[in-house]
């Protein structure tokens, strides 16, 4: 055990990921292989990193690289576009050439000739621990629950689609009735670094008893019981992210706590249409060990 207190055990792995990616730009730095640096499970990194340092693992590398990249350009005077485009680990020149203006407003070879340093120093500002927000924050002991469940895979935006579907067979089965049942929602991954079609999302709905064969696809699942840390969310279950960062990024660190490998899950304290939809209520729950 080390003897640092949890948020500075905390930071530590965090500072550790960060200095790793930046002696390791041209090597590999997948989530699989930051998450194990860091000592974290790789099903939680996306959004533990997210919250710690203000952007997604993905574009903090890109980020990171391009910065490389643009130093090289301006102070190497034999460093080509595509020396540059290889080295932060572009396929192809033209490739670089658009992340690189994206990101700060001129093409590699303007910059190589006239470097904008206050722009570099900019776009490189990274948000790390720029703000602190107060939570209301429970931990609780959530008893184990079975759901009937009906699985969303696709673009987020698509979701209430499946959110309908699911009514419908409330409506039709007669089981997991709306009025009496708990309703939940458990997202498999986070939808700010998942590509839209790999997303997944289970739409459920408390059951005390074998869910009937359907043509809906909706089937039974169980939600483990176990210790949770909860958040209750004010408004629209589309803005839901700007609660659950701050458990990560501020509560989490100083907490002592450890997460458990599970997913985090939603119970929808209202419904709609009964309760527009930015006065509902949502809690987060957030597995912990």
């Amino acid at each position: 055990m080390s003897d640092l207190p949890p948020h500075c055990a905390y930071t530590k792995r965090f500072n550790a990921v960060l200095a790793y990616i930046d002696g390791n730009l041209e090597g590999d730095l997948s989530v699989k292989t930051l998450s194990r640096v860091a000592n974290f499970s790789a099903f939680h990194f996306h959004r533990q990193f997210t919250a710690f340092v203000g952007v997604p693992v993905s574009r903090y590398v890109q980020l990171m690289r391009l910065r490389r990249a643009a130093h090289r350009l301006a102070a190497l005077t034999d460093h080509s576009v595509l020396d540059a485009a290889l080295d932060a680990g572009f396929e192809s020149p033209e490739a670089f050439c658009r992340a690189f203006k994206r990101a700060i407003g001129m093409t590699p070879s303007a910059f190589s000739k006239e470097p904008n340093w206050q722009v570099w120093n900019t776009v490189f500002a990274i948000p790390h621990f720029s703000r602190t927000i107060i939570m209301q924050v429970r931990i609780v002991d959530f008893p184990e629950v079975k759901v009937a469940a009906l699985e969303h895979c696709g673009p987020p935006g698509l979701v209430n689609e499946s959110v309908r579907k699911f009514i419908e067979w409330r409506i039709q089965s007669g089981q997991s009735p709306q009025a009496s049942s708990r309703t939940f929602g458990i997202p498999y991954n986070n939808p700010d670094t998942t590509p839209p079609q790999a997303f997944r999302f289970a739409i459920c709905g408390e059951i005390h008893e074998a869910v009937a064969p359907n043509e809906f696809g909706v089937h039974e699942l169980v939600i483990p019981g176990g210790r949770c840390v909860v958040v209750r969310h004010a408004g629209s279950p589309d803005h839901i992210g700007e609660t659950i960062y701050p458990i990560y990024r501020d509560w989490l660190p100083t907490s002592g706590e450890e997460l458990r490998d599970q997913p985090l899950f939603f119970n929808y304290l209202s419904t709609y249409p009964q309760t527009p939809m930015d006065q509902w209520q949502t809690d987060i729950y957030v597995p912990l060990q």
